[in-house]
Order: structure tokens, then sequence, then C-alpha cells
């Protein structure tokens, strides 16, 4: 099966009434353990990279990876751009093949977040592919010490960004934080606002750490696409330092690789299985 356009991918999704988990990615490893996970499950979702790890990587390395390891499959799986930092990015991964795009532009005021996401979807939309933004940046002030988990989006600034914008997916902060390091206080009262308002599906981000019975309840909210990153990350480093603790002359680097794949790629299958409760 062939990378899922970004707009067909949602539909499906929409139709089914399932969530949409979208993997982060950085390598070979992680992105045939994403595609092998939601494969053996056959359900749909994305891999995702953001603009910090395409240092390690770049969009046409990881575009073609997606494509060599969907060769044989039969799941819907799109490629997507998570926390966009740049037009070039952006542009980037349009031209590599990725089906969907998210802008972040949060950190900007209301008007420049408007004015970015703006641009960007006057680009993605030419090539038929949808973009999601961000409204209530979900970041933490080491100053004064405000914790990530109490960033949160105006419901009265939702219906008029996404008209303006143009965006089709909104990612929204409601308690919600990045790594296992702060402790989410999600409010899901604040998410049923924000969805009675909002014109298009909504995103979380920082899926890792919150409890499953909240992920589940936000299906009823508009929610469409959970974003995991540091539960695979985990798996895959774990594989690692598991074995380096149990022998300090550990060097069978393809073992593993290889076992790191399946440690993943389980934690994939099991993760989008939980989330739409078939599990």
């Amino acid at each position: 099966m062939k990378i899922v356009n970004g707009f067909d991918l949602m539909d499906y999704a929409q139709k089914r009434n399932v969530m949409l988990p979208a993997f982060n990615t950085t390598n070979l490893e992680m992105t045939k353990a994403i595609i092998q996970g939601l494969n053996s499950v056959h359900m749909p979702g994305m891999i995702q990279i953001s603009s910090n790890n395409l240092h390690l990587s770049d969009p046409e390395t990881i575009a073609f990876l997606v494509n060599k390891f969907l060769k044989g499959t039969d799941t819907p799986i799109g490629l997507h751009l998570d926390h966009g930092k740049s037009f070039e990015d952006v542009k980037a991964c349009v031209d590599a093949g990725f089906t969907s795009i998210m802008v972040d532009a949060s950190d900007q005021d209301f008007e420049g977040n408007i004015a970015e996401v703006k641009r960007t979807v006057e680009y993605c939309h030419f090539y038929n592919i949808p973009v999601e933004a961000e409204l209530g940046a979900i970041m933490g002030k080491e100053d004064d010490h405000v914790s990530e988990a109490d960033c949160h989006t105006d419901p009265a600034l939702v219906r008029e960004f996404v008209e303006r914008s143009g965006c089709d997916l909104l990612a929204v902060s409601i308690g919600n934080v990045h790594g296992f390091d702060v402790k989410p206080k999600v409010d899901l009262d604040l998410l049923k606002k924000i969805a009675e308002v909002s014109p298009v599906p909504l995103v979380l981000h920082g899926g890792s750490g919150i409890p499953f019975e909240q992920v589940k309840a936000m299906k009823q909210y508009k929610m469409l696409k959970i974003n995991y990153g540091s539960d695979l990350r985990s798996a895959y480093i774990k594989t690692f330092g598991e074995a380096y603790e149990k022998n300090h002359k550990e060097a069978n680097l393809f073992g593993l690789c290889k076992k790191a794949v399946e440690n993943v790629a389980k934690t994939a299958s099991d993760l989008v299985l939980i989330i739409n409760d078939m599990k």
C-alpha cells in the first residue's frame, strides 16, 4: 500500500469512528516498527517526524523508508510533519511526499500564528494536503515555573482562528504535556467547550502519560488524532539499556535492533487498540 493522503485518512477514520494515533519516528528501526505495529492489527494511523528530528534525518529519507516498509501492507497509514517550525521544512516535506503537515506557530501572537498557518494552508491545499495548526502553546516557562500542564486553549478564540487560518485540524492545550517529566492535568470540560465551537477535528499532543480512560473519553469531543512519542522511544531505548545492564560487553547490534523493532511495534499496536477501546 502507498502512503495515504491526509484528507483521505481523516475521512476513513471519521467514517469508522476511530481515533488516529500519530507515532513519532526518528530512524529506520522506528519507522519500520510503527508500520509493522499498525499493520499487524489492521488499524489506521500516522507516522510523523518533527522539524527537530529532521536534523538527524531528512524528509526524502523518511519518505523513502515509509514507502519501502509499506510495500506488502494493506493498512491506511499517512506521513505527517509534526511541529513544522519553518516554511522551508513544510515545503521540503511536501516535496518529499508527506501527506499531511503541521505548522507550529504557537509561539507567536494570535495574528502572527494565523498569518503563518494561512501561508502554509495556501501552499499545502494546492497539493491537496491537510494542515494542522496549534492554538494555545503546549509549553513551559522556566523563569516563573509555569508548567506545560498549565497552558490552555481559549475556546473564545477557536472559531475565529480556524476560519481565518483555514487549518483542517487543530491541536489544543487542555493540560496535556510533552514527555514523562511533567504530570498532565487534562481538563475534559475545557475540551468539551472547545469541541462545541471548533469547525474542525481536534488533535492531542503528548498522549504518552495520559490515562487511557481520559483519552477514550475524548473521542466524543471531536478528538481525531492523538500523538505518541515517548512511549515508543522508551520501548526502543530500554531494549538497548537492558541489554547493556545485563552484559556490558554486548555488541550484537543487529540482534538488538531487531528486538527494538519488535518492542516498538508491540507498543504501537497496543496503543492503537487501547485508545479505540479494542483491548
